[in-house]
């Protein structure tokens, strides 16, 4: 990794940065991620280090510098809020967006500077940290995840959204239309909350022997459990499997519920898309495989930290499209006149260690199927 990284301490309140001195690439927050992100994985450094300290290393989400302020010309700000933690795994999804400002002309730290604002699945601090971007005038505000999404919408009826959601944005009361949002939000749905059936039915091809699935949910991500608990019990009903569901919203909660899984003769393991569960998928993919239980997760993030399978769209493609969206905004475009976008491919992704070490034939009729098989 080229370049020097260094670590700036922020007024009280906001979150430590780190910037790189980067040939060729402005200092900004996101150039860090992006840069470090990919770095530390190759090192290995990730599975070592423990969370609290990646996130000394990657920082928070910060403006510029004052001196570097006084330097440059004014640009517009765009403010980014999402209810997870800067992680790894969420560089590749800045790298996307950025791709998608750039396909619009636009490159942090030239012309435009972003805000970023992450909640460590703290969703209690979703509203402080969208009042301070609302305060900061940003001229658009970037979301993800429901929680962030209804934040920024109880924040601001005139400031631009754009957002990633797993869920009908109609239903969740965030647009009028797909075709015509009518309103200061538009953005993209990656349908993962609506192929929770599907899962169910991937699951038990490939283990056919399920008949009792413990299934979590998240009771303070009402909105997003409610079209997927709605999918899993039909789809469960049709194939004959018995559904058990509960509920956790802290890391604690999750330990109990394992425990629980072997009193209750639970089979398998469904868990739902939610940001709150995405931030916990090293304990949930560690615990599963701690109690032999199979499980099948929304995204290929649970996969690439030992979960068994995962089907679901790719977040980050999805974010490379709000990256764009965006810059159209950034232009003059109004979000209530463009269309929101929905995924239409989706990965299936099976992690072959962990099925071995769950005993687990993995069936040809799934392995051709696969978009990625990890070894």
């Amino acid at each position: 990794m080229s370049g020097l990284m260094r670590t700036l301490d922020r007024p009280q309140g906001d979150i430590r940065r780190v910037e790189i001195l980067h040939c060729g690439e402005p200092l900004t927050w996101g150039s860090a991620i992006r840069y470090a992100s990919p770095w530390l994985v190759a090192a290995g450094a990730i599975g070592q280090m423990k969370r609290r300290q990646f996130l000394t290393v990657l920082g928070g989400a910060a403006a510029w510098p004052l001196a570097a302020r006084a330097q440059q010309p004014t640009i517009p700000v765009i403010g980014f809020l999402t209810t997870t933690s800067p992680d790894w795994r969420f560089g590749e999804r800045l790298r996307k967006f950025s791709q998608g400002l750039k396909e619009q002309g636009f490159v942090e730290g030239e012309n435009v500077a972003i805000l970023y604002r992450f909640a460590d699945d703290q969703a209690d601090r979703l509203p402080e940290l969208m009042a301070d971007l609302v305060r900061r005038k940003v001229a658009v505000i970037v979301t993800g995840g429901p929680p962030a999404t209804f934040a920024a919408q109880a924040a601001t009826s005139t400031i631009p959204i754009t957002f990633v959601v797993a869920d009908d944005p109609v239903r969740l009361g965030l647009a009028v239309s797909l075709s015509r949002p009518g309103s200061n939000m538009t953005g993209i749905n990656v349908l993962n909350a609506e192929v929770a059936a599907k899962r169910l039915e991937l699951l038990r091809d490939l283990v056919p022997s399920v008949t009792r699935i413990a299934v979590f949910v998240n009771p303070v991500d009402a909105a997003m459990m409610e079209t997927q608990m709605r999918d899993v019990h039909t789809a469960a009903h049709a194939m004959g499997l018995h559904i058990q569901t509960f509920d956790a919203n802290t890391s604690a909660e999750i330990d109990s519920a394992f425990k629980a899984f072997g009193r209750e003769r639970a089979d398998a393991l469904f868990v739902p898309t939610s940001p709150f569960f995405n931030g916990r998928r090293v304990q949930l993919a560690q615990l599963a495989a701690f109690h032999h239980l199979p499980a099948t997760y929304a995204l290929r993030d649970y996969t690439e930290v030992g979960g068994l399978m995962s089907y679901g769209s790719n977040i980050a493609d999805g974010y490379r499209q709000v990256g764009n969206y965006v810059g159209r905004v950034l232009k003059g475009a109004k979000p209530a006149d463009l269309p929101i976008v929905q995924a239409n491919k989706f990965e299936l992704v099976i992690n072959m260690q962990t099925a071995r070490m769950l005993d687990i034939a993995v069936p040809s009729s799934l392995i051709a199927i696969a978009d990625e098989l990890i070894e």
